[in-house]
Order: C-alpha cells, then sequence, then structure tokens
C-alpha cells in the first residue's frame, strides 16, 4: 500500500495594488439623521436639568443677595454676601435656630416612629391570621383617601379637648404635633410596607419557628434587615413631609419658641411690603440640607438592598 503525499500549496501572495489603495473614509453622519436617532433625547435631558435646577439657583442667588427684596435677583449670583446668613441667627423675635432645632426633633421622631408603627402593623398584617384582617386593611386603605387637610377642625378641637386632661400632648406642644404626624402617615405606609412584606417568603419564618424563634424575634433579628430598602424610603418620606408641613403645624404651634421652620419662616414673608426675601431664601437653602443629606445617606442602602436582591 503506497501513501501519496500532497505537494504543499503556498498562499497567493498580496496584490501589490490593493495593499496600496487607500482606505475610503467613513462617510458621517447628517446632523438632522443623529438628532433623529438620539439626539433628541440629549436636548429632552438638558431642558429637563435646566428646569430642575434653575429655582435653586434662583433661591441660592437671592439668599447671597443682600438688597432684601427679589427685584435685583433676576441676574443669578450678581453680589455674592453671606449677611443673610448671619442676620437669621441674630434676630431675638425670630428665633432660626430654635425653629431648625424644633424642625429637626419633629421630623427624626415622626420619621423613627412611623417607621416602627408601620413596620409592626405591615407585620401583623402579613404574617398572622386574626378575625377582621382584610376589612382591617381595607379601612386604612379607605381612610386615606380623604386629605388629612379634612380634618384640621377635628384635629384641633381634639388637641383642645385633650389639653385639659394631658397638657403635655395637647394643643400647642410638639408632642401633640408629632402624634398628629404619626396618626395620618400610619395607613399608607402600611399599606405600603405589607406589600413588601408579602415579598419576604414565608419559609424564612417557618424556619426559625422550628430553631425555637418568638414573633418579635423573628421580626426584629430576620425580618427587619430583609425590608431595609423599604424602610428607608417610608423614614425619608416621612422626614420630608414631616419638615416641610405647613398647615397643621401652623394650627397647632401657637407659641413662637416651639414652632417649625415652614412656619416660622412665613413670619418674614408674611406681609405685603415684606423686605426679608432674601432672608426668607436663606433659611430655605440652611433647611434643605438637612433633607438632602439624609436622601444622599439613604440612597446607598436602597440602591444596595435593591441590587442584592435582583442577584439573589
Amino acid at each position: 500500500m503506497t501513501t501519496t503525499i500532497s505537494p504543499r500549496v503556498d498562499p497567493p501572495a498580496p496584490d501589490a495594488t490593493n495593499a496600496t489603495r487607500p482606505v475610503p473614509p467613513r462617510r458621517r453622519r447628517g446632523l438632522g439623521r443623529w438628532f433623529g436617532a438620539t439626539g433628541w433625547r440629549h436636548a429632552v435631558g438638558l431642558a429637563m436639568v435646566v428646569f430642575a435646577a434653575f429655582p435653586l439657583l434662583y433661591v441660592l442667588s437671592a439668599s447671597l443677595n443682600p438688597t432684601g427684596t427679589l427685584v435685583g435677583s433676576n441676574t443669578l449670583f450678581r453680589s455674592i454676601d453671606f449677611s443673610n446668613y448671619v442676620e437669621l441667627f441674630n434676630r431675638p423675635q425670630q428665633p432660626y435656630a430654635a425653629w431648625f432645632l424644633n424642625t429637626m426633633v419633629i421630623g427624626t421622631v415622626s420619621a423613627i416612629g412611623t417607621v416602627f408603627l408601620g413596620a409592626l402593623a405591615a407585620y401583623a398584617f402579613s404574617r398572622m391570621r386574626f378575625s377582621g384582617r382584610r376589612i382591617g386593611l381595607l379601612s386604612l386603605l379607605l381612610v386615606q383617601m380623604f386629605p388629612q387637610l379634612l380634618g384640621v377642625v377635628a384635629i384641633f378641637l381634639l388637641l383642645s379637648a385633650i389639653s385639659d386632661v394631658f397638657p403635655a400632648i395637647g394643643l400647642g406642644t410638639q408632642a401633640g404635633l408629632i402624634l398628629v404626624y404619626l396618626g395620618g402617615a400610619l395607613g399608607v405606609n402600611t399599606y405600603l410596607m405589607y406589600g413588601f412584606f408579602n415579598t419576604i417568603p414565608m419559609s424564612i419564618d417557618e424556619a426559625a419557628k422550628i430553631d425555637g424563634a418568638s414573633h418579635a424575634q423573628i421580626f426584629f433579628g430576620i425580618i427587619l434587615r430583609l425590608v431595609s430598602p423599604i424602610l428607608a424610603v417610608v423614614g425619608l418620606l416621612s422626614f420630608v413631609g414631616s419638615t416641610s408641613e405647613f398647615v397643621i403645624a401652623s394650627i397647632v404651634l401657637s407659641d413662637p419658641s416651639t414652632q417649625t421652620l415652614a412656619v416660622g419662616l412665613y413670619q418674614f414673608v408674611s406681609q405685603e411690603t415684606s423686605t426679608n426675601w432674601t432672608l426668607f431664601a436663606a433659611g430655605a437653602v440652611l433647611a434643605a440640607i438637612p433633607v438632602m443629606a439624609l436622601f444622599l445617606y439613604l440612597q446607598k442602602y436602597i440602591v444596595s438592598g435593591l441590587t442584592a436582591g435582583a442577584v439573589k
């Protein structure tokens, strides 16, 4: 048997004319085609950024304007002066520092209480079966359809009557205002947390019960860690809502030393011929700093919790 070996065939040499032929330049898309494909998105995004950033820049520019009115604030940052921020803390009739402290205390206590009470109620509705459970959920949802502003007269009369029995939580006290905020936000936050609690598998609770854990141990040791994103969201919304609320706070709190920033800053511009608009702008800028700082602090917890759940 003979084996035939085929001769080796070398590849053809490249053509010299093809090697030296210049590469034609790529045709650029026209401005109209680019704008129709992706450019309009950039235009819409830029317009929304300008729409959202202009009021913030205008208030910041007005706070740095020493004239006291908004007439000279049309030109942004024409003059930069920090005298308005200094004058805020040098007015004995309008104690801005006390308003700021009162707002932080009321907002923090309201946020913590709202998160704690809402989480307890949501855990009970989600994990326990009892008579009236469905009616209770529907009642919470129905009550929240009516705005809290409709009950201002009832809130005033109720706190006025409570003042005769328990003056510490009656009309004119910060504790009474905090109780009003807790009651107003309990329903919607409970329903919001209830939907998030239902996403946690029941098998986790059953495994913990087999190991001898009680409902309190399951709630504080396991469930609260798994629902941290919704706790951060509810806490942030409650803090923002309680610190910026005006109507109920102006009715409940009458003493200037116990008022919040929303009520106190209104005194700067309540008169028709007021020249304290720049002071109002400076106070608003300082009032926005804690809210912004809290949002940036809680944002990482919200994002980390959502991404961890997605990867799992």
